[in-house]
C-alpha cells in the first residue's frame, strides 16, 4: 500500500527503447520531477524467448536479454539521479511492450503519467504512440505526454 507521499508525489513514467528520442522524454521527465516533487520510474520490457527445442537455449536467450536491460538501465540510472535528483524506479518485464505497459500501469497505482518521445522519421511516432492514440487509448488510467523527438536539451529546458 502506497504512504500518503507516494500517493502525492507524481511519478513520471518512461518507456525505455534503443530509439534516439528516449533522451528526450527521460530529459522530459526528469526536469518535470525534480521541478514538482515527483520521481522518473523507467520501464524497460525485453522480447519473448522464441520457443526452442533446447530449453537451455531459451533460459539462456531471457538470461542475455535480462543483462541487457539492466545494463542499459544501470547506465540511465546515473543520467536521471543527475537530472532529476533522485534514483528512478526500474521496471523490466518481458514480452509485448505495449502490453507489459498497459499491465504495469494497471499494477502500479504511483505512476501518474506516462512520458513517451515521438519519433523523428516518416514514419511516424512511433508503435507505443500510435497504439496508446489510437485504439488503445481507452485503456489508459494516466495522462499521456508526448514529447518531440527532435527537440534539443536547450529547449526541453525551456519548457519544464
Amino acid at each position: 500500500m502506497p504512504t500518503r507521499k507516494q500517493q502525492t508525489q507524481r511519478v513520471f513514467l518512461v518507456v525505455v527503447d534503443q530509439t534516439p528520442e528516449l533522451k528526450v522524454a527521460l530529459r522530459y521527465a526528469c526536469r518535470r520531477a525534480r521541478h514538482s516533487g515527483g520521481r522518473v520510474a523507467m520501464l524497460y520490457v525485453t522480447e519473448p524467448a522464441e520457443a526452442s527445442e533446447w530449453v537451455g537455449v531459451g533460459e539462456l536467450m531471457r538470461e542475455e536479454r535480462r543483462q541487457e536491460a539492466e545494463s542499459k538501465l544501470q547506465e540511465l540510472s546515473s543520467l536521471v539521479r543527475e537530472q532529476s535528483g533522485q534514483m528512478p524506479m526500474l521496471h523490466v518485464r518481458e514480452g509485448d511492450a505495449r502490453d507489459e505497459l498497459l499491465k504495469l500501469l494497471d499494477e502500479e497505482p504511483t505512476i501518474s503519467i506516462l512520458v513517451l518521445g515521438a519519433g523523428t522519421t516518416s514514419k511516424g511516432p512511433g508503435p507505443l504512440i500510435t497504439a496508446l492514440t489510437g485504439k488503445y487509448a481507452s485503456k489508459l488510467r494516466v495522462p499521456l505526454t508526448i514529447v518531440p523527438g527532435s527537440l534539443a536539451d536547450e529547449e526541453v529546458d525551456a519548457i519544464t
